[in-house]
């Protein structure tokens, strides 16, 4: 495994290009995000994703979250609606995801039933950097087993080598705390699909 140091507010090229070359050769990358550590692949490799389902014991039937480097990286991995858009641009960088329907180049493992995606831009600059430096969105689903609390320090991941992965962008420990807020917005109007760090009034208020 590829341990990686990384200045959390000015991170390393080289480091984070390094990174790259396993997410394009199908590897499994730990990454921090302004909320907690994540797990990045390419979510357009369905063999990369495979390996991101197997590592994490998840439902191979459950969606998987997505990040972006910035609002135009995010319109390429969905469709957002003018509300969606209002949202991204009140709390993005942060931790509010959107439930958008998909773009077809992302692997349909990465795809809720209804055809969606969750998807944000994080105030992690590590995070933003490897999307990035990618040149698409990264998976961010939580670096721990399913069903296993979720970690904000590389050091719990180490420690436990219960994760099979081949990279780690070690930023030192994260905020921690609440994940991020995930909102869908319907015809019948904003949908909370999972409380979080944003609160949903405020949420709601920005949407007034």
């Amino acid at each position: 495994m590829l341990i990686l140091s990384v200045d959390p507010d000015d991170p390393q090229p080289d480091s984070i290009a390094r990174a790259v070359d396993v997410l394009r050769g199908g590897g499994i990358v730990v990454f921090p995000t302004d909320t907690l550590y994540g797990l990045a692949v390419d979510p357009g490799s369905n063999a990369a994703v495979g390996r991101l389902f197997e590592t994490k014991g998840r439902d191979p039937g459950m969606a998987v979250p997505l990040i972006a480097g910035d609002l135009a990286q995010a319109e390429r991995a969905g469709r957002l609606g003018s509300a969606d858009l209002r949202l991204a641009r009140a709390f993005w960088p942060g931790p509010l995801s959107l439930v958008v329907p998909a773009r077809a180049h992302l692997s349909r493992r990465v795809i809720a039933d209804d055809g969606t995606i969750a998807v944000r831009v994080p105030a992690h600059r590590v995070a933003r950097d490897l999307a990035w430096a990618f040149g698409n969105c990264i998976t961010a689903t939580s670096a721990n087993r399913s069903g296993q609390p979720p970690v904000n320090a590389v050091e719990s991941i180490v420690e436990s080598m219960v994760l099979v992965v081949d990279a780690v962008l070690d930023a030192g420990p994260t905020a921690g705390g609440p994940p991020s807020t995930i909102v869908r917005t319907a015809a019948t109007g904003p949908e909370l699909v999972r409380a979080g760090a944003i609160a949903w009034d405020r949420v709601l208020e920005s949407l007034r």
